[in-house]
């Protein structure tokens, strides 16, 4: 049986969607090497991880993440964006629905405006810890790693958080692999490399785990570092993220949420 697919990306952050919504296209056991071996972007279609939106009886819907490492990602706010559309579009979901996630269960509310998607989603709140591990003292940890010193917060996935003065001047290549594998990160981290300017906003770039390279943008990312921004008392409440593909807008407060566009870019099928 031919695999149908759809093509979306939330800030040029790139997934590829499998319908799972009324029953299983790829087995179990072989999620992790489908995603290895399509999310290739040269021998397979291309993208930073294969989206699974399946049913569930927690929330609206269900999502799953593998990616082209063939691990499983607990959260990722792009993909929620790129799989809600998706669920709008096909009519699974309206305006405002539920997701469940590896990190629990978000709600999104979504629409349209002049044909441009945007959805903003109520992200785990952020928390300052080395992956499961509480920090303690101060409520945040920090430690200098390679030179830098380096935040550790939890928005669904761990994150290493690093500010520096010009992001477009770090190598990426060399330092994100260091501190993403560094000891401290027990589970590994996706590391983000942020810049204040000066009207409140932040640039970052990010090195992502399990995708074990550079990304145009991260959901779980530009949250985490707007919180730590917003902890050390950077910015204002209201943070907008400006990534490689784009800005999202991360709002601290009792609740946390981030806002962002998604675009469908094409549909295929994968012949058996």
């Amino acid at each position: 049986m031919d695999i149908a697919f759809t093509k979306l990306h939330g800030n040029g952050n790139d997934f590829i969607l499998i319908d799972e919504y009324d029953g299983e296209a790829i087995p179990e056991d072989m999620k992790g090497g489908f995603a290895a071996l399509f999310c290739d972007r040269r021998f397979g279609i291309g993208a930073d991880g294969v989206l699974f939106l399946q049913a569930s009886d927690a929330a609206d819907v269900r999502m799953r993440l593998f990616q082209p490492d063939e691990s499983e990602a607990e959260m990722c706010g792009n993909g929620i964006r790129c799989l809600v559309k998706y669920a709008h579009d096909v009519g699974y979901v309206k305006e405002s629905c539920s997701v469940e996630t590896g990190a629990g269960v978000v709600t999104v509310t979504m629409g349209y405006t002049d044909d441009e998607f945007t959805a903003t989603i109520t992200m785990p709140r952020p928390a300052f810890e080395r992956s499961a591990v509480p920090a303690t003292g101060s409520g945040e940890y920090q430690e200098e790693i390679l030179g830098f010193t380096v935040y550790a917060v939890n928005t669904g996935v761990p994150h290493a958080v690093v500010f520096v003065d010009e992001v477009d001047a770090v190598d990426i290549a060399t330092v994100g692999p260091a501190i993403r594998n560094h000891p401290s990160f027990a589970l590994g981290a996706n590391v983000n490399f942020v810049e204040c300017a000066g009207d409140g906003s932040i640039r970052i770039r990010t090195f992502e785990r399990g995708v074990e390279g550079e990304t145009e943008s991260c959901g779980t990312g530009a949250t985490a570092s707007a919180a730590v921004a917003h902890h050390l008392k950077k910015t204002a409440d209201t943070v907008r993220v400006e990534t490689r593909g784009g800005p999202l807008v991360i709002r601290l407060g009792e609740t946390v949420t981030m806002e962002g566009p998604a675009e469908t870019v094409f549909f295929g099928v994968i012949p058996l």
